[in-house]
């Protein structure tokens, strides 16, 4: 079932710009939906959950900006550069936070995060409050301009489905299986000869580096990067689209992050209610699906496809 959706979701998201569908909107959920899958590899897989996860996003979204604007990279060097930082970021942040557990890491990560967004208030290279405005689009490898929206649709959805396949391979190798083992008991884990602490921090290390793809991402999008980024309702929101999505699947935080989106876009016209009507929405999907809305799909779908039960014939 999950090849069909996939090649279903891919083959939409292919011909959407031509049958009327704003390209610059998909590609801001496209991004944000690639943070909700990096975030649900460590919450969904590992069973850690972070606060801290826009520390990530918001760093490499500067980095990214501040060497598209003023360094005049070209656009894949410059989201490596938001990548790599992303990543060392989380090295030294999941070095820290993962020797606690609980609620005592999601605080750990949530004051990583203020540490760094307070680094970003004061830095000169970010612009303070103002942030880095109008970031150019520079060429991707030097010949392919992506001042066209259609042109960057195409690459922000190739870097959204290998972002997607990675994750998806992961999960599904043997370290994925030794992360789902860490999550279900992590004491067992220990017992069978796991280094726990070095799984959780590769993990770790990972989502922070395809969070920093998504920021470094959403930047050449919206060609902004500001405070906004790296602050910690960013973070908040993240957790907002995984759970309404569906933690642990393959097509809920994407989904989960295409809802969220849409709501902020298409009732930005009537102000801070829009708070009000994610928190409904937030509380009703939490009470009417508890696995989240593709968590729940996916259990109805196994519910109607189950066998049933033999009949025991009576011996003669």
């Amino acid at each position: 079932m999950n090849r069909f959706v996939a090649f279903g979701l891919l083959a939409l998201l292919l011909v959407a710009p031509w049958i009327g569908v704003y390209p610059v909107f998909i590609m801001k959920a496209l991004c944000f939906g690639m943070f909700a899958i990096a975030f649900n590899l460590l919450i969904g897989y590992v069973g850690l959950l972070s606060f801290g996860h826009a520390m990530f996003f918001g760093s490499a979204s500067y980095i990214t900006g501040h060497i598209l604007k003023v360094w005049g990279w070209s656009a894949e060097l410059s989201i490596i550069a938001g990548v790599l930082a992303a990543t060392i970021l989380g090295v030294a942040a999941g070095w820290i936070a993962i020797r606690r557990q609980g609620i005592y890491f999601a605080m750990i990560t949530l004051a990583l995060s203020q540490m760094v967004y307070f680094f970003c208030v004061q830095a000169p290279f970010t612009g303070g409050e103002d942030g880095i405005q109008s970031i150019p689009r520079q060429p991707l490898f030097g010949i392919i301009d992506l001042k066209s929206d259609m042109t960057l649709y195409y690459f922000v959805v190739a870097i959204a489905v290998g972002a997607f396949l990675l994750v998806y391979r992961i999960i599904h190798s043997p370290f994925g299986q030794v992360l789902k083992a860490i999550r279900e008991n992590e004491a067992r884990a220990t017992s069978l000869g796991y280094n726990v602490d070095r799984y959780k921090l590769l993990a770790f290390v990972l989502s922070a580096a395809l969070a920093g793809l998504a920021g470094s991402t959403k930047v050449l999008v919206m060609q902004l990067a500001s405070l906004t980024d790296v602050f910690w309702p960013m973070s908040g929101e993240v957790i907002l689209m995984t759970l309404v999505g569906g933690i642990g699947t393959i097509f809920g935080p994407v989904l989960g992050a295409f809802i969220v989106i849409a709501m902020q876009n298409y009732l930005a016209g009537i102000g801070e209610w829009v708070l009000v009507i994610q928190g409904v929405v937030f509380v009703i999907i939490v009470l009417a699906f508890r696995r989240g809305i593709v968590g729940e799909l996916m259990a109805l779908w196994d519910r109607r496809n189950k066998p049933a039960p033999t009949a025991v014939q009576p011996a003669e």
